[in-house]
C-alpha cells in the first residue's frame, strides 16, 4: 500500500513577528506620513489616505521586508558568506542597499534586459550584478543555482516570513497612525505586501476590511485564491506586481485574512499615476498606483469609507512616465488631436492658426498633409494637436473652425 505524505504547512507569520521586525527597523527606514489627500476624498466620495512608502531611500516598501530578512540572518550567528537575490526592481534594490549597510556580501541576478538605469542603481549599492536569462524565472534559477554552487543564502522577494514580517511593519504604522481606517486597499504581486499588512491588522483591529488588488494583466493571486481562470498577460506597466505564481505562504495568508481580491485595468492604473502627480505632488509607479486604480474603478465600492492606501513605490522609467501622462492628458480632453479641411490657397494655415489662438488653445503640433489626404487636390487636410482645457474647450475650437469656413473635426 503506498503511503500518501502530505505537504508540510506554510509556516505562519504572526503579530508578534511584526512587532519584532518593527524593533529591527527602527530608525533604518522612514515611518512614512500617512495623511489624508482631501482632494482625492473628493474625487472619489471616500475618505482617502496614502501612506508614501515612496519617499523610502530605494523608493519602495520592498526594503522593510529585505532589511528585516537581513537582520534575522545576522542575528542568528550562523556565518554568512553572502546573500543572493533575483530581482529586475525594488527587491534588488532593498537588499543590496541594506546588505551593504550590514556589510554583507550581495549578489543580484537580472534578467538581461532589464533597463540600464536599473543595473547601474543597484551597483551602486556595492551589489554584484549578474545578467542572466530572459525572464525573471530564468534569473530566479540561476540565482538558485549560485547560491548553492557559492553557499550564499538566497532572499526571497515575497515567500519568506521574515520579508513578511518586514512589510507587515507598514500594517502598525498606518493602524497606529490612523486607528479608525476601516479599509486598507492594497497591492497584490506575490503577495508579501498584504500578507504582512492584513496578519498587522487582523491582530490590531480584526473588523477592518482589507482588499488586494491585482492588475488584469497578472491575476495569478486572483485565480489562486477564487479559483477563477484569468488568462495571463505578458506585460504590464505595474511590472512591480507582474508575478505569475503566488507563494506558498503569502496564498495562505491572503485566502485566510483578505476580505476580497479584484482587478484594474492598465488605464485605471495609468489615470491614477497621473492624479497622484498632479494632485498629490507624488511619483509612483504602476503598482503604486493600483490601490487608487481600485477606488477610481469602482467608487461606490467605497463610498463614505475612511481607506488606507499604499503608495508601495515610485521607481518609474522617465520614458514610461512621459508616455503616461501624455495618454493621460488626453484622456483629460487636455491634448486634443484636430483634423480641419479646407481649400490649399496661400495664407490659409495662417488663418487656422489664428482661429485656434482667438479660442484660447495652444498648438503642439501641425501636420500639413496634401498628398496622403483623402480630399481633393485642390483641398489640404491640417492636422493639430493642441494643448485644451477640458473636452468643452475642444468643443468650442471645433465650433469656432467650422463658424471661420472651415471642415473641422475632433478625433
Amino acid at each position: 500500500m503506498t503511503q500518501v505524505v502530505a505537504a508540510a504547512e506554510p509556516p505562519r507569520v504572526t503579530l508578534a513577528d511584526i512587532e519584532a521586525a518593527a524593533r529591527r527597523l527602527e530608525g533604518q527606514v522612514l515611518d512614512t506620513p500617512c495623511v489624508e489627500s482631501r482632494t482625492l476624498s473628493q474625487i472619489t466620495g471616500a475618505h482617502v489616505f496614502l501612506k508614501f512608502e515612496n519617499l523610502q531611500f530605494t523608493a519602495s516598501f520592498k526594503e522593510r521586508g529585505a532589511l528585516n530578512k537581513l537582520a534575522t540572518l545576522v542575528e542568528s550567528g550562523v556565518p554568512l558568506k553572502g546573500v543572493i537575490a533575483a530581482s529586475a526592481g525594488n527587491h534588488a534594490q532593498g537588499v543590496a542597499h541594506h546588505a551593504q549597510r550590514l556589510g554583507l556580501r550581495a549578489v543580484i541576478v537580472m534578467p538581461r534586459q532589464t533597463p540600464g538605469v536599473k543595473v547601474e542603481r543597484t551597483l551602486g549599492f556595492g551589489a554584484e550584478v549578474v545578467l542572466h536569462g530572459d525572464s525573471f524565472d530564468e534569473a530566479r534559477l540561476h540565482a538558485l543555482e549560485l547560491a548553492e554552487a557559492q553557499q550564499l543564502t538566497f532572499v526571497h522577494p515575497f515567500d519568506d516570513v521574515h520579508v513578511i514580517a518586514g512589510q507587515g511593519t507598514i500594517g502598525l504604522e498606518m493602524l497606529r497612525a490612523r486607528p479608525d481606517l476601516e479599509t486598507l486597499v492594497i497591492a497584490v504581486g506575490g503577495g508579501g505586501l498584504i500578507s504582512g499588512i492584513a496578519t498587522a491588522a487582523r491582530a490590531l483591529k480584526p473588523g477592518i476590511g482589507i482588499v488586494g488588488v491585482q492588475t488584469s494583466r497578472f491575476p495569478a493571486m486572483v485565480n489562486a485564491v477564487k479559483g477563477t481562470n484569468h488568462a495571463q498577460g505578458t506585460s504590464t506597466i505595474a511590472e512591480g506586481i507582474a508575478v505569475g505564481q503566488p507563494g506558498r505562504i503569502t496564498r495562505r495568508i491572503v485566502g485566510e485574512l483578505v476580505d476580497d481580491l479584484m482587478l484594474v485595468d492598465e488605464g485605471d492604473i495609468e489615470q491614477a499615476i497621473v492624479m497622484l502627480l498632479e494632485i498629490e505632488k507624488t511619483l509612483v509607479e504602476g503598482a503604486g498606483a493600483a490601490g487608487l486604480a481600485a477606488l477610481l474603478k469602482e467608487p461606490g465600492r467605497f463610498a463614505g469609507q475612511r481607506v488606507g492606501l499604499v503608495l508601495c513605490g515610485g521607481n518609474i522609467d522617465p520614458l514610461l512616465l512621459q508616455a503616461i501622462i501624455g495618454r493621460g492628458m488626453v484622456r483629460a480632453g487636455r491634448l486634443a488631436r484636430i483634423r480641419v479641411a479646407a481649400r490649399d490657397t496661400p495664407g490659409v494655415l495662417a488663418r487656422i492658426t489664428a482661429v485656434v489662438g482667438e479660442a484660447g488653445a495652444n498648438i503642439d503640433e501641425v501636420h500639413h498633409q496634401r498628398a496622403f489626404s483623402s480630399l481633393s487636390a485642390q483641398n489640404v487636410e491640417v492636422e493639430l494637436v493642441l494643448q485644451t482645457r477640458n473636452p468643452a474647450h475642444v468643443a468650442e475650437v471645433v465650433a469656432r473652425l467650422d463658424a471661420a469656413g472651415f471642415e473641422a473635426r475632433a478625433y
